[in-house]
């Protein structure tokens, strides 16, 4: 007998699981997380996941509880004889820490991958890493999708004259210059220096940034200072506007603040993480339609390639 599709949603990302689930045509499964009264947390599914293809949607952005709430959900579905178990992580945590850059530290993105692998997926689908090399950290088919295919129709829709693309930093150099090849525009690429994490103390460009319309392209946006700082730079120096597209908002701290103080005219970002307060300059665009595809397609063993722009 064929497996069924059947869709949960940790408590995290209910709110994106529920339209992933109607894009897919069905309704989300009936799990229930209960939490003792020290915070600890029991997952049941309250349904037979027997022989079934579970797929788990959850976002692991802090606090730690929901990425806990995540390996308790796939060790549930696992004891329960699930046929396979997708972990679907929008937004994959912990991701910023995928080497050793100085002494004695962890590798968290890699610790993350083992732990998802024991806890019994069989499979994972996330979208836009902070670096495409933590897919080789896992031991699983990785189905790792790009923010591009819903963001380049909207930089499209824009018209904008004088489009040059922009990395804010030299990470993000490979991304920008994606976007840029794909747009047939140019590009810019910004270096910056950090004091500590999350204070950028000094920033500049490298580029033709006069009387350009620029488009920020970075995989999350945490506390905004470095698009933030970008933007203003590049204002000051002749740029005719500035924009962001960020695929994960995490906008911690200040970061509300400190967009809507900017000079950037949009920060676009995706629902993988949800948006707290509303802001005018920030427009979110959702990756349901795109998730339900590619569920859709994994299910059925088809190929995903179609789904990639750049």
């Amino acid at each position: 007998m064929e497996s069924q599709v059947r869709i949960f949603s940790g408590n995290a990302t209910r709110y994106l699981a529920e339209k992933i689930a109607t894009a897919y045509g069905t309704s989300l499964g009936n799990v229930n997380v209960i939490r003792f009264s020290d915070g600890e947390i029991q997952v049941s599914f309250e349904e037979s996941v027997r022989g079934q293809s579970v797929f788990l949607i959850q976002s692991t952005f802090p606090p730690a509880e929901n990425l806990m709430e995540l390996l308790l959900m796939i060790d549930a579905a696992k004891r329960a004889s699930a046929k396979e178990i997708i972990a679907v992580i929008p937004y994959f945590g912990y991701a910023r820490q995928d080497r050793k850059d100085q002494p004695r530290v962890a590798i968290g993105a890699k610790l993350v991958a083992d732990m998802l692998a024991v806890a019994g997926a069989t499979r994972v689908m996330t979208m836009d890493l902070h670096a495409d090399q933590i897919q080789g950290f896992f031991n699983v088919p990785v189905d790792h999708l790009y923010g591009s295919s819903i963001f380049m129709p909207y930089i499209q829709s824009l018209h904008l004259p004088n489009l040059t693309m922009a990395a804010p930093d030299m990470g993000g150099s490979k991304r920008a210059n994606s976007y840029a090849k794909y747009l047939k525009c140019e590009i810019v690429i910004c270096y910056k220096q950090r004091t500590k994490a999350n204070i950028v103390d000094h920033i500049t460009a490298i580029g033709e940034i006069e009387g350009r319309d620029i488009m920020l392209v970075d995989d999350l946006v945490d506390t905004g200072g470095t698009l933030c700082k970008a933007a203003d730079m590049m204002m000051e120096r002749g740029a005719s506007s500035v924009r962001a597209i960020c695929t994960h908002p995490l906008l911690s701290g200040k970061a509300y603040e400190n967009i809507e103080k900017s000079k950037m005219t949009e920060l676009i970002v995706t629902d993988t993480i949800p948006l707290k307060p509303e802001s005018s300059k920030i427009r979110a665009v959702s990756v349901a339609d795109l998730f339900a595809k590619v569920i859709r397609s994994v299910h059925s063993y088809e190929s995903i390639s179609s789904n990639f722009i750049v």
